[in-house]
């Protein structure tokens, strides 16, 4: 992880840059710079990685904090890969999570998740109530 530090907080997060790379990345999923920074600020957990002020990567876990979490909004920037950057990721996030039953749910590399501890376990299933985002057409 040569020069990238990870960041538990959203202080200094250029929300707008964030998006741009995440769109530029093909990982967006239609939030705006301020709704991707709600979902940050509401979360249980957060970690960023990032090189000088950029973040190129991202991270946050819901939690009840009592006996369940979710992992979600796993990205590391595509020329960051491969760089320890992800697993530092999800042992920070995961760490102060002791003895909950983390979940997450994934369309893709499921040989990385794998890696970090995670073993499938029954249905994934998802349902959007209404429109995505309030807007969209459910994905």
């Amino acid at each position: 992880m040569n020069g990238i530090a990870l960041a538990h907080d959203c202080h200094g997060v250029d929300w707008a840059g964030l998006k741009r790379d995440l769109v530029a990345d093909d990982f967006d999923n239609g939030r705006t710079p301020e709704e991707l920074e709600r979902s940050f600020r509401a979360s249980a957990r957060v970690v960023f990685a990032r090189d000088g002020e950029r973040v190129v990567g991202k991270a946050r876990a819901l939690s009840d904090g009592v006996c369940n979490a979710y992992v979600v909004d796993m990205w590391t920037h595509s020329a960051y890969r491969r760089r320890g950057i992800g697993r530092a990721m999800v042992e920070a996030l995961l760490a102060p999570l002791h003895g909950q039953h983390v979940c997450l749910f994934s369309d893709e590399r499921a040989d990385f998740y794998a890696a970090c501890g995670f073993r499938p376990r029954g249905t994934g299933m998802e349902r959007v109530v209404g429109r995505w985002l309030g807007r969209h057409a459910p994905r």
